[in-house]
């Protein structure tokens, strides 16, 4: 029998003392369950009560291969016995030198120079800053803009917030922020009547290049999410959309960066989503995946081209030198390296189109339920649009929460599915059975039926 002291009253009525959760209303907790979970056990997670939760949404989209992965916590009590951490100017050590060079081998052809930082929204700051400062050390002191898509999402920090255009993120910080040129998504479901995805992705490449005729002079960089808008309401959009912006983008010499952060490692179905499209960015940030979820790690992948313009003596000033305390950290590559390892020694991606298959199978049906307006899928990630009005596709006001609903059913019935607004997503770890695809799905179907029904 559990402990009462504890169990999952206790612990939650602990957190809920003193602990502030992130993209949280705290009042929601008055009513919404606030769960302590214990252990992991590959696809599941464990609560202190013993109730098991299969993690539909890799906890945040970062697990790959499994809670308490065997492989990989070995990789990390292995090297937490050799080297925690080491600062990382002026010193290095073979873990991050491993992690670099096995990068450099499997991403896009030209990425040959790594730079590290810590999570998702540091790598974009790096990546926007480095865009910056390269023009600027080029003699271009005038390019200070970026052009990012509507409805991306790159991350919290205000470097990442500013190229973000999702309003519930941004809206409150606006007056903090830098403000980017928008390009028009070339999300397939705001396609026109008739459009194919390639078409919308097409007629979009033109909107793009209007903009860049009018403002390329002032711009740093174009910044997307490759394939899929994922905080954005898990947008998708056709790959010869990347293939004409990296060209635009080296007709109006402005740099592509690629925010492969959730999207990397074999969400897409293929390693990386830019390879669909046979693109190489100027800058690749990765993080997410990186470490199959295990630490907190991210890095920038840029050319040699970018390299060269910050190498000079010292006193010409135009050395890099953004940092992190836990840059590098030898912790996180090692578990990164086991990773990539995983990915080497398994046939992980193969095993994913079998699942992603079952996926697409079993969401079918849902295209004909009177209030889902779309069904879409990119590789391992899936999302179910609802609406109050499928013919006009009228969403559900957000005030009425709908997405909550299908979230509280699932933990009902033990499931982890927590929806962007009313998108209903999955993004399972790569673990998951095909039994585990049906279980998701069915309570997601039953959770959707409670959600649309007033």
């Amino acid at each position: 029998m559990n402990n009462p002291a504890s169990g999952n009253a206790a612990l939650a009525a602990r957190d809920l003392r003193h602990v502030w959760h992130p993209c949280t209303q705290m009042h929601d907790h008055e009513s919404v369950p606030m769960l302590p979970i214990v252990r992991g056990e590959g696809a599941w997670l464990v609560d202190a009560d013993g109730r098991r939760y299969l993690d539909g949404i890799s906890s945040w989209w970062t697990n790959l291969f499994g809670h308490a992965n065997p492989r990989l916590a070995a990789a990390l009590a292995d090297q937490a016995q050799r080297l925690e951490h080491v600062i990382f100017a002026g010193f290095t050590h073979p873990p991050a030198i491993e992690l670099a060079e096995a990068l450099v081998r499997i991403t896009p052809p030209g990425l040959d120079k790594v730079f590290f930082a810590d999570n998702g929204s540091a790598a974009i700051e790096v990546a926007l800053k480095m865009s910056f400062h390269y023009w600027l050390n080029r003699g271009h002191g005038e390019k200070t803009r970026f052009i990012a898509l509507t409805g991306s999402y790159h991350g919290e920090t205000l470097g990442a917030l500013s190229v973000s255009d999702v309003a519930l993120y941004r809206k409150t910080y606006a007056p903090l922020l830098l403000t980017p040129f928008l390009a028009p998504s070339p999300d397939a479901y705001e396609g026109e009547p008739g459009e194919s995805p390639e078409q919308t992705a097409k007629r979009r490449l033109g909107e793009l290049r209007a903009l860049l005729e009018r403002h390329a002079h002032e711009t740093c960089a174009v910044i997307v999410e490759p394939l899929v808008q994922c905080a954005g309401g898990m947008r998708m959009y056709h790959p010869s959309y990347l293939a004409g912006l990296r060209a635009l983008c080296d007709e109006f010499a402005v740099h592509f960066i690629a925010d492969e952060i959730a999207v990397g490692f074999g969400r897409t179905g293929t390693l990386f989503a830019c390879e669909q499209a046979a693109v190489s960015p100027d800058f690749m940030c990765l993080s997410k995946g990186l470490t199959a979820g295990f630490m907190p790690l991210s890095v920038v992948l840029t050319t040699d081209d970018v390299y060269a313009a910050f190498y000079a003596e010292y006193r010409t000033g135009k050395a890099f030198l953004h940092s992190h305390s836990y840059t590098g950290n030898p912790l996180a590559c090692r578990v990164a390296l086991e990773t990539l390892a995983i990915f080497r020694d398994e046939p992980v991606l193969e095993r994913n189109r079998g699942l992603a298959a079952r996926l697409a199978r079993r969401l079918a049906p849902l295209r004909d339920h009177p209030h889902v307006a779309d069904v879409r899928q990119c590789g391992m990630i899936a999302a179910v649009e609802l609406v109050a009005d499928k013919a006009m596709r009228r969403p559900y006001p957000a005030t009425e929460r709908r997405g909550l609903r299908v979230y509280l059913h699932g933990l009902q019935h033990g499931a982890l599915l927590r929806p962007l607004g009313n998108v209903v997503y999955f993004m399972p770890p790569y673990v998951v059975t095909e039994q585990d695809i049906d279980l998701l799905v069915d309570t997601a179907i039953a959770g959707i039926e409670r959600a649309v029904t007033d």
